[in-house]
């Protein structure tokens, strides 16, 4: 799916989860980074993830990880993930600048444990549940401008530092999801001469930071036929510094988000009809891009 890649996998792993405190897992998967992103597809409110998400992900790559999502056997109230991984994303192959993606991901749940990999409350929880959660990440000598998604920089590369902090909160219907997350590399860009032409050429790093708070209420079943839903999202991206041109850009003329939605569920989030409307702008609601999406998700 990417262009130079021989293998269109996404996950393949094995993991060995005999041990509640120190579960292992191997092979090609979701970095451990982002709350927001490390949610799946067919757990989302909305047709598409927010464009804070995109950006700052770390998505798939090929590693090992420690983690536990119960440590000390408290009920899920504690967890944790540490993995190395390449640092070159998913299905890299060849030759790449050498380094590793270094990754700790902590969390606490004060309530308990519960289903906070999916969007909204479709149970309805009867007693508040949270969790709290923050991660930090560093790539070493990458060569994709979003550190492991992104065309590969014709020269050089950038050791890049992540950090993230996260909260999701579910009780009677409600839902609240919100994140900050920030990028920032060891240096803004480089620049070389081109034995070719003799004329200079740079390429820069992509620092920024952005936030994101996403809300819903279920109303439970109505009429005996489906779960209704309505959400509600907010969203900003900002660049730091003299950075990559092309995020600038974005941000100048799209870095504010907003989106809202209504959902049907017929049979949780396996079989849903969504409708979504997403606004993006710069500093003013209305002008600038308006996207409606109607949406049958059926999953297997």
């Amino acid at each position: 799916f990417e262009a130079g890649n021989a293998s269109p996998l996404f996950d393949a792993y094995v993991e060995l989860t005999h041990l509640r405190d120190f579960n292992v897992r191997v092979g090609q998967f979701f970095v451990p980074f982002s709350r927001a992103r490390t949610i799946r597809e067919f757990a989302l409110q909305s047709v598409d993830r927010a464009q804070v998400v995109r950006e700052f992900t770390l998505h798939r790559d090929i590693g090992v990880v420690i983690q536990s999502q119960d440590l000390g056997g408290e009920g899920g109230r504690f967890g944790y993930h540490i993995g190395i991984f390449a640092g070159d994303g998913r299905n890299r192959f060849g030759a790449h600048p050498l380094g590793f993606l270094y990754v700790g991901r902590f969390f606490v749940r004060p309530f308990g444990t519960f289903d906070d990999d999916q969007e909204g409350d479709l149970t309805r929880t009867e007693n508040a549940r949270l969790m709290i959660g923050g991660a930090i990440a560093y790539n070493q000598s990458t060569d994709r401008p979003n550190s492991t998604t992104g065309t590969p920089y014709a020269f050089g590369s950038f050791d890049t530092l992540h950090a993230e902090g996260d909260l999701v909160f579910k009780y009677a219907g409600f839902y609240f999801l919100g994140e900050v997350v920030f990028r920032q590399a060891n240096q803004r860009s480089i620049t070389r001469t081109n034995p070719m032409t003799m004329a200079d050429e740079t390429v820069f790093s992509r620092d920024g930071w952005g936030l994101l708070a996403q809300t819903s209420y279920n109303f439970g079943t109505v009429l005996d036929l489906a779960q209704l839903e309505v959400w509600a999202r907010y969203e900003q991206l900002e660049s730091i510094g003299a950075t990559d041109p092309r995020l600038i850009t974005t941000v100048t003329s799209r870095g504010r988000g907003l989106g809202a939605g209504v959902n049907a569920y017929f049979n949780n989030h396996a079989l849903k009809v969504q409708l979504d409307w997403a606004h993006w702008f710069s500093n003013q609601v209305g002008p600038g891009e308006h996207l409606l999406r109607l949406q049958l998700d059926a999953s297997f």
